[in-house]
Formats: structure tokens, C-alpha cells, sequence
């Protein structure tokens, strides 16, 4: 068995690739875009690298890889928190436990070097990287925007003397095919009272020029959500260059103030899963035709966002952007919603999406690991 650190561009595509060998067949688990995972772990590519220490790693056998992992030092969620955590980020392996061990003795002990006092993870770069592990669903199709995994990883590490942090539940809303005239008024009634107005981006070009205000707000409206960092300009920049190709602007609405300032915003995208399945991690033409096919005719959209300004979160503003936003989904004949990853102790988002019709089908998890501390050697 052998431990390669991941530092060049063709380790870098043998990490990326393991997923689609360990999946392969797989209904549930949905693959990224190749590139833009090479492009994740590459340096001189992604921006996130300017406030983080990370390196990867590959696990071979006999010349075949069957296991990875990375390791991030996050200074600005340490400053942030005050807590020396590292993170560690992208493990997948088989059901080895020699593998397994390898693989984590490794990003452990860098982390230790760091002078961390433990680590926790699945985390990435950001809370719009991938994170978490899947504990609970494994028999539900994966959103491009949340993870799968197989049910041994868990087990794994549990055995490590891994413990929870912190969990992410996800629900399935059914829609019903009108909207109550109660959600309606209420929307009205907020509306008035607050001064707002609710503007549906219909196209890419406005959604260029709300981007920034939109990714403003929720650096404003995640600060005090685990595992958080505010995200600066180029950071901005990579992240709308990731998300806008994929966006159907006519599901994103934002919430403005009399000022025209944005004070709330929600993101529906049209479920990409099938389409990137079929690309296999590829954008080939037939790939291509897929996706665009699927965010004009779906049944299904994932939220992938939503973010309030504090100043508005007793206000009402979600529920008048959830009922702006079923507008269009009933129009265009959305049937279920797909709630992505919740915090379990956000419990007015928790209880609002329990005013559906609705299933809780996922849940995924933040595992941490305290580091034994050395005891200082005892001098006569």
C-alpha cells in the first residue's frame, strides 16, 4: 500500500476520478463536473486556497487507488470561531480498514502539525463546497448541490473515535397545485407593512447584477451558522462563475427594501441530478441538451439557497419568498421540492417546511475528533 500526496495535475484528475469508480453503477449518487473538481483542489485555480493551508492525498493498491483524502486549515473560520480545528474534506475509500486508517493517520498528523487541537469534517472550503457525510438516505437520489455516500463510511468513523458535531436534515416537499389564498394575503400584508417588494430575476444579466448584493447578503445572513466564512470579492466571483451556467433564472427572487437594498433571497434550481448522470461527469454535447433540457421541463427543483437579513427574520420575508417562488414552480407544473441541507437546530426553517406536505428523506453529518494533548515533561 502506498500514500501519494496529491501535487500535480494528473494525481490531481486520479483523486477526482476514484468517486466514479467507487459509484459506478450506483442509482443514487450523482457525479460532479470532473473539471471543476480538478479545478477545487488546484491552487493556482481556486481562490479559496489565499485563506487556507490544504493538501490531498490518494491511497494505491497494487498501483490502484482505493482511497482519498484532503486536510484544510480554514484561518478565517479559526479566527472567526477561536477554535483550532482543521477540517478534513473529499474522503472516499472502500470498505478497507487498512485503507481507511491510512488515510486518516495521514491528514490527522498534518493537521497536528499545524498545531490544531482537532479535526472535523466532512468540510470543504466553504459552506457551498461539498460537505457532510450521508448517515441517513441512502436509498434517495443525491442533489447536485449535497453529497451521497455509502452506508460503511459511518461505520468507519465511528470506529475512529469519531463523534457527531452536528447534523443536516433534509426534507421532500409535495406541492399542492394552487397556493392557499391565506399564503397569498399573507404575502400581500407583509409586503405593505414592510415596505418590500419582491423582484423575480428573469434573466442571467439581471441575475449579474444582483449576484454580488445576493452573496453580500448571505455573507450578512450565515455568519453565525456552523462552519461559515465569509466569502470576499474573488471568492464571489469564482462562486457565480461555478453556479450562474446551472441557474434557471426564472425560479431566483430576491426580496428588496424601500431603499432598494436586498434584504432576502431564495434560489430554486431545476433538479440537475438525471441530467449529470447521464454527463457522467463530462459536458458532452448529449450532456449539454440533458441539462439545458432540464431547467425549462421538470418535476422536481432543489433549493439551493435562501438567505434572509437578520434585521428582516421576524418579518416574514421567507414566507413571501417561498410563496413568490411557488408561483413559478406551479406554472411550470413543479410538482416536488427537494429542501437540501438544513441545520437541525434551525428550527424555524426546520418547522416552516413542516407546513408542507412533507418527508424527512436525508441526513448528513459533521463528525469531530478531539487531539489527545501531549503533556508537558516534568523537570526536577
Amino acid at each position: 500500500m502506498e500514500i501519494i500526496e496529491v501535487t500535480t495535475q494528473a494525481l490531481r484528475k486520479e483523486f477526482a476520478l476514484l468517486p466514479f469508480r467507487l459509484y459506478r453503477g450506483n442509482p443514487y449518487w450523482v457525479p460532479p463536473v470532473l473539471k471543476s473538481e480538478i479545478n477545487n483542489i488546484n491552487p493556482a485555480v481556486n481562490p479559496f486556497f489565499r485563506f487556507c493551508d490544504a493538501k490531498f492525498w490518494i491511497v494505491q493498491k497494487k498501483g490502484i487507488t482505493v482511497g482519498r483524502i484532503g486536510a484544510i486549515i480554514h484561518y478565517a473560520y479559526i479566527e472567526k470561531t477561536q477554535e483550532k480545528y482543521g477540517r478534513f474534506t473529499r474522503a472516499e475509500f472502500t470498505d478497507d480498514r487498512e485503507v481507511v486508517d491510512a488515510l486518516f493517520e495521514t491528514a490527522e498528523n498534518w493537521i497536528k502539525s499545524k498545531g490544531m487541537s482537532g479535526v472535523m469534517g466532512p468540510l470543504g472550503f466553504s459552506n457551498l463546497d461539498t460537505q457532510a457525510m450521508l448517515v441517513e438516505g441512502f436509498d434517495q437520489l443525491a442533489s447536485v448541490a449535497s453529497v451521497y455516500h455509502l452506508p460503511y463510511y459511518k461505520d468507519h468513523m465511528e470506529r475512529l473515535g469519531y463523534r457527531k458535531k452536528t447534523d443536516w436534515i433534509e426534507f421532500r416537499l409535495s406541492l399542492t397545485a394552487e397556493i392557499p389564498e391565506k399564503a397569498v394575503r399573507l404575502a400581500e400584508i407583509i409586503e405593505q407593512r414592510y415596505g418590500l417588494s419582491v423582484i423575480r430575476m428573469k434573466s442571467k444579466r439581471i441575475m449579474k447584477k444582483f449576484g454580488r448584493e445576493i452573496f453580500q447578503l448571505l455573507n450578512k445572513s450565515f455568519y453565525e451558522l456552523f462552519s461559515f466564512a465569509p466569502l470576499d470579492e474573488k471568492m464571489i466571483e469564482h462562486v457565480l462563475n461555478n453556479y450562474l451556467p446551472v441557474i434557471n433564472p426564472e425560479y431566483v427572487h430576491i426580496v428588496t427594501n424601500n431603499d432598494q437594498k436586498v434584504v432576502g433571497f431564495i434560489v430554486p434550481v431545476p433538479s440537475l441530478s438525471k441530467s449529470m448522470q447521464i454527463a457522467k461527469g463530462r459536458l458532452c454535447p448529449r450532456a449539454m441538451w440533458s441539462i439545458l433540457r432540464s431547467r425549462k421541463k421538470n418535476d422536481t427543483v432543489d433549493l439551493f439557497l435562501t438567505g434572509i437579513d437578520p434585521d428582516y427574520q421576524a418579518k416574514g420575508v421567507a414566507s413571501l419568498l417561498i410563496t413568490k417562488a411557488q408561483e413559478v414552480m406551479i406554472k411550470n407544473k413543479i410538482r416536488t421540492v427537494e429542501t437540501t441541507g438544513i441545520l437541525e437546530d434551525n428550527f424555524k426553517a426546520i418547522q416552516h417546511w413542516k407546513n408542507y406536505e412533507h418527508v424527512q428523506n436525508k441526513r448528513k453529518r459533521c463528525f469531530v475528533k478531539d487531539f489527545e494533548q501531549q503533556k508537558p515533561e516534568e523537570t526536577n
